[in-house]
């Protein structure tokens, strides 16, 4: 199986490449056997991701998937965005080669710790403001 149109659109032409200044939060993962590595920014205001930004250092697959993922989730709650899987990722995309879906597409998985970094922000700020009022 070759790349799909779409995977090579998504790879030549990637959407919300970049990073955030201030993120809310930031996910990030690798594959030590091919060397992709993904790091995703998030900004979420009122439990709704209103923007997110990638880096990924690999190949095409690999920047594909995440600028697709990048589209798949923006505007959704942190709830939606998290039944997001690699399969469905791979599917937005028309399919990836069979060679490619487990080294290549790590895009829901560096999503879900950018989601867990925020919840995990949010609960040391919670905890610092009250321990501020307590004083």
């Amino acid at each position: 199986m070759q790349y799909t149109e779409k995977v090579m659109d998504h790879f030549q032409h990637p959407r919300n490449m970049g990073q955030i200044e201030n993120p809310s939060g930031v996910g990030e993962v690798g594959n030590a056997v091919c060397g992709d590595i993904m790091r995703i920014y998030l900004t979420v205001e009122n439990n709704v991701i209103t923007d997110i930004k990638f880096q990924t250092y690999g190949c095409g697959a690999a920047v594909a998937t995440t600028s697709q993922l990048t589209e798949m989730v923006k505007g959704k709650t942190l709830e939606e965005a998290l039944k997001i899987t690699n399969a469905d990722v791979a599917k937005e995309l028309g399919g990836l080669p069979p060679v490619k879906l487990h080294c290549s597409n790590l895009a829901a998985d560096a999503l879900k710790v950018a989601i867990e970094n925020y919840q995990q922000n949010l609960k040391q700020e919670k905890e610092s403001v009250k321990n501020a009022e307590s004083r």
